[in-house]
């Protein structure tokens, strides 16, 4: 039987007994209903894991004793940091989902003319920590040790902007590369992604001037949730830890 993978964001030490917090916690004790002696495997986004006994479960706390660190390490060598345009419903949340699950690093929602969706304040504040709670949760069933990074929202201008000497990536389906023809990156890879209306011409234009490369994925016109899982799984493919 798998053994629960769960992150615990503190510091967890051999030998030692420690609570966990309330989002552990319960789904320690009220999803997986899981009982005293039971055992469970926390990360707390630093590089491996900690098997780990549960000695007490209540209504008020749930503890555990750590009996052994294990240095797994499955994260990609393949550094990506994706900048996805904003997507309507729940296409973001798969995005992310999927994202993490493939090994992505790191994400920055993007404000975009197309985007369709009106976030700022509160709203937007709830929304950034929804999607940062649905990357530990994907980290959590695909066994990663570490935490994508979801980056606040910003607007596409800012984000293209930001120094880089990562390999810049942008799709366009007249594009001269696809991603056999890259460059073997050394510094990671930056690309990006438009909402559900693509981008604008301006959009293009601007990611051009900041350097990044146009490629294509085929003759298909596939969705902003899609898009952005493909290109992520063929760069694993041609430069990561994905196999065949």
């Amino acid at each position: 039987m798998r053994i629960p993978h769960i992150y615990h964001p503190f510091e967890l030490t051999l030998n030692n007994q420690t609570i966990l917090g309330d989002d552990a916690a319960g789904h320690i004790a009220r999803v997986l209903r899981m009982q005293v002696g039971e055992k469970v495997s926390l990360f707390n986004g630093q590089g491996g894991e900690f098997l780990c006994e549960i000695i007490e479960i209540s209504k008020k706390k749930t503890s555990v004793q750590v009996l052994e660190f294990n240095n797994r390490d499955c994260e990609s060598p393949l550094k990506i940091h994706l900048g996805q345009g904003i997507s309507r419903g729940d296409k973001m949340d798969f995005t992310i989902q999927k994202s993490v699950e493939l090994g992505i690093s790191e994400i920055t929602p993007l404000f975009t003319s197309r985007c369709g969706v009106k976030l700022s304040g509160e709203r937007l504040a709830k929304k950034h920590a929804q999607w940062q709670k649905i990357a530990i949760a994907a980290a959590e069933q695909s066994g990663r040790n570490t935490i994508t990074v979801i980056n606040p929202p910003i607007e596409i201008n800012t984000w293209l902007a930001q120094p880089s000497n990562e390999l810049k990536l942008t799709l366009h389906p007249r594009a001269e590369h696809n991603i056999k023809t890259l460059p073997t990156p050394t510094t990671g890879i930056r690309f990006i992604v438009g909402p559900e209306g693509g981008f604008t011409d301006e959009e293009m234009q601007a990611t051009n001037q900041q350097g990044f490369i146009d490629v294509r994925l085929g003759p298909r016109v596939l969705r902003t949730e899609t898009a952005a899982l493909t290109v992520l799984s063929a760069l694993q493919l041609q430069f990561g830890d994905l196999a065949l």
